[in-house]
């Protein structure tokens, strides 16, 4: 007799392969509509619904990464990377379309720019199906799909075969979401043009669309001719009513001369999308044409511009209070005293007044001129970029060093201001071009927006701006020279007037010694000592000059040129600084900025800080002084949770550089607050004590 327990137990097994039996069809149609061979992102095909005859029957590829670590890639994936590569099965008759992608998002990896989807993302793609098609009795239909999944330290090939039977096609409730995640096409065409050095795209946007932050995704890789995009250079856009035009740097590939290279033509059409902010975007097809940039302004994410005349007057009142910085304090002072020490000759007077004003406006015209050129290049340079070069700045610190030891009364430059002599056309062009100099390491109230706008508008007034600086910065002693009632109010000539050069070294001596500091933050020890060795021999040098004019012998000339010689080849043979020095340590304990690091402080829902500063910058070390480094501060953004991040521009940095173009800012300092789910704000570049504090406690009631 069989036991019943062996009868219940065949019973179960019967049972569980009946079942098996049964849902072994439905486990194999979800396989082969996930596909095998996609573990890192698998991927689904899904119907809006079924299809119809003469129409367009959508169908979307699903993303789905394993962990939040994996991302996709757009069509065009940027500078690594791979797109999507579809080889689909159809009935005869039937055709697949160009697939519809999502808002992209920007991913540097290593300096390299990645297009990519970072969650869960749809590609719709639409099937043309013919009149006369069965769409009852269709066999079902296939794709191929190969695609690339990554990380941020590794890259996965994908590849999945999907079917998906049309008759059994049902309406998916998510084709909602999905459809609208698709970027828009634009109803009209835009144009586009190549430069010596950018692609140019006029793309029609309404002028009333509100814009936020920026960016162009090129869908055409290949531009022909040998060119390549520069997905990573810095982005400029601008406007003219309902047109918005955006220009993207381009890099030319490099051919040995002994290398016959046959280039690509160009292409007959461009398409992309335009990111203009806050997850939207524009899809658009431009086809060539002249993008005309006639009364263009620039856009820094949306609301009204400032027109030409309110740019020249901002910067006209920058550069009036760059009088008041410690390194150019000294050299103004000694210059208004000259006309004193010279007496009452209104003619010489207004003639030394221009004389220095030439000086310095050419000085911030080519400084202007430098910055435009260098931008039109490709290169992402700023106000004061040339302080970011090491030489740059010992140069300027054997200067201060040296002016520090004239008003000391070391040695004496003839006709010079800076020396106490009387003054003279050349010597008052000659401290104009000196006190323009000096002045670099500066900004101030007004600058920012006047300097960072001259960057993107039309380069004729761009430089406008620049002059209106140089001018700026030169009229108060332009009023000291034209206006007899200031001259007259002027201390009459005396002995004092030497001691009053002696005291103004001292502000010019701290200038001298911040600049050290700033030689030695830039490579450390191993660099500040040969910089010293060389301020030792122009100190011994000027010293050996000064003794030589007051014994009234010759040769002064022939020591002097000796001297900037040497000088000269000892700057040149310097080591090259190894690394950077370490950003300063800091009460906010900051983190630091990268297009990353936002994005992830970002997306943590709490209030974002973002200083960015440089060491040469007088400015930034005035603010973190008085508002940022204060435990004021630290109480206040411990309280509310707010992220504090630092970006240090002291050397060259690429993602520091975009931002400040993004943000419209020539140079440091600039301030960003971000409260969760918004976008930046700019904070006023000259901080008050309490402002900081204030913000994070105005976001802690807010939420």
């Amino acid at each position: 007799m069989i036991d019943a327990r062996i009868l219940e137990r065949v019973a179960a097994l019967v049972m569980l392969f009946a079942l098996a039996l049964a849902l072994a069809p439905a486990a194999y149609a979800q396989q082969q509509a996930r596909g095998p061979g996609s573990e890192r992102m698998p991927v689904e095909i899904v119907a809006e619904g079924a299809p119809q005859p003469g129409e367009t029957w959508m169908v979307a590829l699903h993303f789905m990464p394993s962990t939040p670590e994996w991302h996709g890639y757009w069509s065009n994936p940027g500078d690594a990377g791979l797109g999507m590569e579809l080889d689909w099965d159809l009935p005869e008759g039937w055709e697949a379309g160009e697939p519809l992608y999502p808002l992209p998002k920007r991913l540097v990896i290593g300096g390299l720019m990645n297009h990519v989807y970072e969650d869960d993302y749809a590609v719709l793609v639409p099937i043309g199906v013919p009149e006369s098609a069965a769409v009852a009795n269709v066999a079902p239909i296939a794709v191929m799909a190969n695609y690339l999944a990554c990380t941020d330290k590794i890259c996965v090939p994908q590849q999945a075969r999907l079917t998906l039977d049309p008759a059994q096609a049902g309406a998916d409730p998510r084709f909602g979401a999905w459809r609208a995640a698709i970027v828009p096409q634009l109803d009209s065409s835009a144009q586009f043009e190549f430069t010596p050095t950018h692609l140019r795209v006029g793309i029609p946007i309404p002028a009333e669309t509100a814009l936020g932050d920026l960016h162009f995704f090129l869908g055409t890789p290949e531009l022909g001719e040998g060119d390549r995009p520069d997905y990573t250079g810095v982005q400029t856009f601008i406007s003219e009513g309902n047109l918005l035009v955006v220009e993207m740097p381009i890099e030319r590939l490099a051919v040995p001369d002994n290398v016959e290279f046959a280039a690509d033509p160009r292409p007959e059409t461009i398409t992309g999308i335009l990111d203009i902010g806050s997850g939207r975007g524009v899809r658009f097809t431009a086809v060539p044409g002249d993008v005309p940039l006639e009364g263009v302004k620039p856009i820094r994410g949306g609301g009204a511009e400032p027109v030409l005349w309110q740019l020249l007057i901002a910067a006209l009142a920058g550069g009036l209070l760059l009088n008041i910085m410690p390194c150019v304090f000294p050299i103004l002072s000694l210059k208004a005293l000259s006309l004193a020490k010279a007496g009452g000759d209104e003619r010489a007077a207004r003639r030394d007044a221009l004389a220095y004003t030439a000086g310095v406006v050419l000085a911030c015209a080519a400084l202007g001129a430098a910055i435009l050129l260098l931008r039109s290049a490709g290169e992402q340079v700023g106000w004061a970029f040339q302080l970011q070069e090491p030489v740059v700045v010992v140069g300027l610190f054997l200067l201060a060093l040296a002016i520090t030891v004239n008003f000391l009364g070391v040695f004496e430059v003839p006709g010079m201001a800076v020396s106490g002599g009387a003054p003279s056309r050349g010597g008052s062009f000659s401290t104009g071009l000196l006190a323009a100099f000096v002045a670099t390491p500066c900004t101030g109230p007004f600058m920012a927006i006047a300097l960072g706008a001259a960057l993107v508008i039309r380069p004729i007034h761009g430089l406008l701006v620049f002059v209106a600086l140089g001018v700026g910065l030169a009229l108060p002693f332009l009023l000291v020279g034209f206006v007899p009632a200031i001259r007259r109010r002027l201390p009459k000539p005396g002995a004092w007037m030497e001691s009053f050069r002696r005291w103004m070294a001292l502000p010019m001596g701290l200038t001298a010694l911040a600049l050290a500091w700033l030689v030695w933050r830039i490579g450390g020890w191993d660099y500040l000592g040969p910089v010293l060795i060389l301020a030792v021999i122009a100190l011994a040098g000027l010293a050996l000059i000064g003794l030589f004019q007051r014994r009234s012998r010759s040769g002064v000339l022939v020591v002097f040129a000796s001297l900037v010689a040497v000088l000269g080849i000892g700057v040149t043979l310097l080591p090259k600084p190894e690394a950077q020095a370490a950003s300063a340590e800091s009460l906010l304990d900051p983190i630091d900025y990268s297009e990353a690091a936002l994005a992830e402080a970002r997306a943590s829902g709490r209030p974002v800080f973002i200083w960015f500063t440089a060491d040469w910058c007088v400015t930034c070390k005035v603010n973190e002084s008085v508002a940022i480094e204060r435990e004021a501060t630290r109480k206040a953004f411990e309280e509310a949770g707010v992220i504090a991040m630092r970006g240090d521009w002291t050397q060259p940095d690429e993602e520091i550089s975009r931002m400040l173009t993004r943000q419209g800012a020539a140079g440091v300092p600039l301030y960003l607050w971000y409260e969760p789910g918004g976008e930046a704000e700019q904070l006023p570049q000259v901080l008050t004590p309490d402002l900081l504090v204030e913000k994070a406690q105005d976001s802690a009631r807010r939420r």
